[in-house]
């Protein structure tokens, strides 16, 4: 199963390849957010990633509810977690 799940801004990477670090559960990795960067991302916001994009931007509130509703799903979150930290954009 693929899930989109939210990862927080941490760090921008490459402005001219559009490559964040964002904080999935405590995995770090890079993600490309060209599909997002129309409306701007900022260090702290909040975005939904698959296969390695941030498809878009969600507030905290929602990041928050959902990260919450994916843990309750069990071995497809823990999957998807394992999946982003192997995982590498660079």
């Amino acid at each position: 199963m693929c899930l989109a799940i939210p990862g927080q801004v941490i760090e921008l990477v490459d402005e001219e390849r559009r490559l964040a670090k964002v904080d999935v559960a405590g995995v770090r990795r890079n993600v490309n957010i060209a599909l997002v960067d129309a409306g701007g991302v900022s260090v702290g916001d909040w975005v939904l990633i698959h296969v390695g994009f941030a498809l878009s931007k969600v507030d905290e509130g929602e990041a928050l509810a959902t990260l919450e509703l994916l843990q309750r799903m069990g071995e497809a979150y823990e999957q998807e977690l394992a999946d982003l930290q192997a995982s590498t954009i660079e």
